[in-house]
């Protein structure tokens, strides 16, 4: 990837993360983040269009509107392994998996998120080194990403800072992969687990 698509990857990171007060703090020291870090216009023109309206609002609006949008629709969740398993019992290996990449790589988990929280993957990417896994979780996150956004409305704002992911960052997925996507989520096991797996 080049260093304007992680910056991007950055920063929708952020912006798909729950907003609470430091998101708008943090407002300012993004918009230079954006300016030292974006060098082209139309991505810097576009990017700036879209997010500016989640600062428009209100923190409780659009903490509002986070829930709705992410938390009550299952289908725009922001969990990957989620979205290409469901419930099925397979997800708890594929966070294993997951933790196991994050570890190799020298990081680790800060909070008490999942290994598959898409904005923590996304910050991931922006930072990793690239190799054959490395691309293999970016397409997993473009269709699970391609996903969440055909979920959204026009009228959602959410929408809107997503599709900057597909426009300069990821490739769009084939009719292939997507159709894969939604077999595997056909095949998953729905008997009662003792689900989720959490890592402290």
């Amino acid at each position: 990837m080049t260093n304007e698509q992680k910056a991007l990857l950055a920063i929708l990171s952020r912006l798909m993360d729950y907003p609470d007060e430091s998101f708008f703090v943090e407002q300012a020291s993004i918009h230079s983040f954006i300016d030292e870090s974006i060098a082209s216009d139309e991505i810097k023109t576009e990017l700036l269009g879209r997010m500016n309206p989640l600062y428009e609002l209100p923190l409780k609006d659009l903490q509002e509107l986070y829930v709705n949008t992410f938390d009550y629709k299952e289908q725009a969740n922001l969990y990957l392994t989620a979205q290409e398993l469901g419930d099925s019992r397979k997800r708890g290996f594929a966070l294993i998996q997951l933790q196991k990449l994050i570890s190799e790589q020298g990081f680790e988990l800060a909070g008490n998120d999942l290994a598959d929280y898409i904005p923590m993957l996304l910050e991931f990417l922006a930072v990793a080194d690239e190799d054959e896994r490395y691309d293999n979780l970016s397409r997993r996150l473009a269709c699970a990403i391609q996903r969440i956004h055909t979920q959204l409305s026009d009228e959602n704002p959410y929408k809107k800072a997503v599709e900057i992911l597909m426009m300069f960052v990821f490739e769009a997925p084939n009719g292939e992969e997507m159709s894969a996507l939604e077999q595997l989520r056909e095949q998953a096991d729905l008997d009662e687990l003792p689900y989720p797996l959490m890592y402290r």
